[in-house]
């Protein structure tokens, strides 16, 4: 575990905990939006507010001494009065609920357990995960108890696209953003918690590009880690191929993406969850066989009917985190592009992979990479938007920046 910090778990965010500090002991603010890069600390954050909050062994700064009876609870995960609502099921989202006995894990039963009074006689939190996953109903929902929360709760929302949240949720919280966390930063992290060795954590937060958990995630899962490197250097390749040869290569760059979603979830994920991998170990889908790798359901070659049909039966859910966890890749390599034909080599965030970076800005048209980031942006929000992941991989690919030919 990484080193607590005046008995806080928050690592290379100084202002927000502060901010956070602030806001419990004025106790004005019952309602705090988290904002900020997807895996930077903003649970760690929460779960440290909640220590803060909860902790019955100290005052002022001191808190959380992490030895009282609440700080225990609040670090097992089992304090009564803790409440904790974040996506599940298969399209990761958070589920509003039955007017009436609303199921656990959704926005109405939250409000309901919220109502009750509090087991342990003190304050009450609620941390709302991911709480951009909530429609407008579910948010809608959830706002009278933003505007008006029983006494004695501070809810603490978290999101990676606030923009994505109602404008009346988002000016009834106290808003307090999370950057990216510094490089060596996060290599005391990793190497804290063992996680790697010095160089392998260097290397690992510069992939991460600040955000901690993802270092992390990689760190115990090598598997991922040789999968994202696949997809990378098939992209490079891609950049000399010829429109036939990109669009076949769609089905690898979307089963090795599985791969890496898959070892970035850990034991979350799960075996047999229908994500493909490929043979081997990695960490979330040990002792289990290899799922079907990730198809092209357009495909029309009859020897192709039986792994059509096996892809039919992978969730659609699970193929568009595969295409999203491309896209994170690919915005990752063409970013590397960008710099690279910039003459910022030391920018670079793949450092394994300079050479054949370099090699790949040869030919390639000026601002062609940069001018791509765009279109990455554009095909994120179209996956989210429910567009089949196929289709926007196949014009991705198709659009991919192509090498000048050798006069």
């Amino acid at each position: 575990m990484a080193q607590a910090v005046g008995g806080t778990r928050t690592r290379g965010h100084p202002a927000a905990l502060a901010a956070v500090r602030a806001a419990l002991d004025r106790g004005g603010a019952h309602a705090i939006l988290l904002v900020g890069p997807a895996s930077v600390g903003k649970t760690t954050l929460a779960l440290d507010a909640a220590a803060i909050l909860l902790c019955t062994g100290a005052v002022g700064d001191a808190r959380p001494c992490r030895d009282c009876r609440g700080c225990r609870m609040v670090e097992s995960g089992n304090h009564p009065d803790l409440h904790r609502l974040a996506p599940d099921g298969p399209g990761g989202q958070i589920r509003i609920g039955e007017r009436t006995n609303a199921d656990p894990g959704t926005v109405r039963r939250l409000i309901a357990d919220l109502s009750l009074m509090p087991v342990e006689g003190g304050a009450r939190l609620a941390i709302v995960e991911q709480a951009h996953r909530m429609n407008e109903d579910a948010q809608s929902a959830l706002l009278k108890t933003l505007e008006e929360p029983p006494a004695g709760v501070t809810i603490i929302l978290s999101a990676d696209e606030e923009e994505r949240l109602l404008p009346t949720v988002r000016s009834r919280s106290a808003r307090i953003r999370l950057g990216p966390v510094g490089l060596r930063e996060i290599e005391a992290i990793l190497v804290e918690r063992g996680a790697a060795d010095a160089a392998t954590a260097g290397r690992l937060g510069r992939l991460a590009a600040g955000r901690p958990g993802v270092a992390l995630a990689y760190a115990l899962a090598p598997d991922a880690v040789v999968a994202r490197a696949e997809v990378a250097r098939t992209l490079l390749d891609l950049l000399t191929a010829p429109r036939a040869k990109r669009l076949a290569a769609t089905r690898d760059l979307l089963a090795a993406s599985a791969v890496v979603t898959a070892g970035l979830a850990g034991p979350a994920s799960g075996a047999g969850s229908g994500v493909g991998t490929r043979p081997g170990r990695s960490r979330g889908s040990r002792g289990s066989a290899p799922a079907p790798a990730v198809q092209d359901e357009s495909a029309a070659d009859p020897a192709d009917s039986a792994a059509a049909d096996t892809t039919r039966r992978i969730p659609v859910a699970e193929r568009r985190r595969a295409a999203l966890q491309l896209v994170d890749i690919w915005r990752d390599v063409t970013r590397d592009l960008a710099v690279v034909q910039l003459g910022d080599l030391r920018s670079v965030r793949d450092t394994a992979l300079l050479d054949d970076l370099v090699a790949a800005t040869d030919r390639l048209p000026p601002g062609a990479a940069a001018a791509y980031l765009g279109r990455l942006t554009r095909a994120g929000e179209l996956l989210e938007s429910n567009v089949s992941p196929e289709l926007v991989v196949d014009g991705l690919v198709i659009g991919w920046p192509r090498r000048l030919a050798v006069a």
